[in-house]
């Protein structure tokens, strides 16, 4: 990470493979979400946006939760409502936003042009996680 910071430049995108390696050499999947949320806060990202295969972290009532804060987020695995897979991707988005990312959002992958409608609409495609 910080070689990237080194280099960094206002016009780049990182794009890393998360492999760890143990000091003997040998290699290791590491969670892709937790490389990207751990890289977007040691860059002060503005935006990050973690990909999955729902359209968004879901309420207690079943609808997609369009914005919430850190501690909302927070409730919602406390509260048992946030479950599976959506539990690390909600910790990953409250981790970059503590480390200073200004936002997270949880989108669908899978659907067309999701990055597109979020970012450059003013609905969004997912969930943003932010402080507060």
């Amino acid at each position: 990470i910080r070689d990237l910071i080194a280099s960094e430049t206002d016009d780049w995108v990182p794009v890393v493979a998360p492999i760890g390696v143990a000091e003997d050499g040998q290699t290791f999947n590491v969670n892709a979400d937790t490389v990207a949320g751990a890289l977007a806060g040691e860059l002060k990202a503005k935006r990050m946006l973690l990909l999955t295969d729902v359209a968004g972290v879901r309420g207690a009532d079943g609808d997609i939760i369009r914005q919430m804060t850190v501690g909302e987020a927070s409730q919602l695995i406390e509260d048992g409502v946030a479950t599976g897979g959506m539990i690390p991707k909600l910790q990953t988005a409250m981790a970059a936003v503590r480390e200073g990312v200004e936002a997270v959002v949880i989108l669908d992958g899978r659907r067309p042009h999701a990055m597109l409608v979020e970012l450059f609409t003013e609905t969004g495609a997912g969930t943003l996680v932010k402080a507060g």
